[in-house]
């Protein structure tokens, strides 16, 4: 055989070794980490434009706080990959930090300096599924293996457009992702016709779900900050998601 045939003979057998083997898995060449997190915060309009600002400096301030960072480097990699996601109705999502691995305070100061470089957006409903749908979608494309993979979501209020969100919910969690709340029942804002009276109770019964989840209320912004902060750690040590 020609050395041009043994060259189209070893391609065809790799080609066909390829196909057999089907496409790479998810967890080939990709870098571990303990958690993959999506932060998807809520910048309806019904958000003032003080509180979307507390919202970001909330966010920057844990994400660089010690004892966060402690937890980060506690873990068994000692790193985690965060994005940071603005939503609002069902087709506005905005992802503002793509997939970032935090090992250090460098690493963090770098995701809290991509958040500042633009002030926050805002737009018309509040379509929590919606923002669930796309957050699911992100770990597709992290480039990283978490242990964990959480989405964080905070909001103001009720999912009011889009797919009912408890269903959207249950599809999220069976693809063995964690979904906790952060409500934000602080009555700051603009409000709307779509309030509801107990948040957190909607939370926990429509929107949280999956392996150790949980939801903080935050009643008055003064506590935003440190809820933040608490919610980081939790989800941090908590266990390990369904793959």
């Amino acid at each position: 055989m020609s050395a041009l045939g043994r060259t189209r003979h070893w391609l065809s057998g790799a080609a066909a070794l390829a196909l057999l083997l089907g496409p790479p898995t998810r967890s080939s060449a990709i870098e571990p980490v303990d958690v993959e997190l999506v932060l998807a915060v809520d910048v309806s309009l019904s958000m003032s434009p003080a509180e979307l600002e507390i919202q970001r400096r909330g966010y920057a301030a844990a994400l660089t706080d010690d004892n966060v960072l402690k937890a980060i480097a506690d873990g068994v990699h000692g790193k985690i990959a965060v994005t940071y996601v603005e939503w609002a109705g069902t087709r506005w999502q905005r992802v503002v930090v793509p997939w970032t691995a935090i090992a250090n305070r460098a690493d963090a100061e770098r995701i809290v300096a991509q958040m500042n470089a633009r002030p926050p957006d805002s737009a018309r409903r509040t379509s929590i599924s919606g923002a669930l749908a796309f957050g699911s979608d992100l770990f597709a494309e992290s480039g990283f293996q978490g242990t964990k993979r959480v989405i964080d979501v905070s909001g103001d209020g009720p999912n009011n457009q889009g797919a009912p969100v408890d269903i959207t919910r249950d599809e999220v969690v069976r693809q063995g992702i964690t979904i906790n709340g952060l409500p934000l029942m602080t009555r700051g804002g603009y409000g709307g016709a779509f309030d509801v009276a107990n948040l957190d109770r909607y939370y926990s019964d429509c929107v949280i779900g999956g392996a150790g989840a949980f939801m903080i209320p935050v009643n008055d912004w003064t506590q935003f900050p440190e809820a933040i902060r608490r919610k980081l750690v939790l989800e941090l040590a908590g266990p390990a998601s369904r793959q």
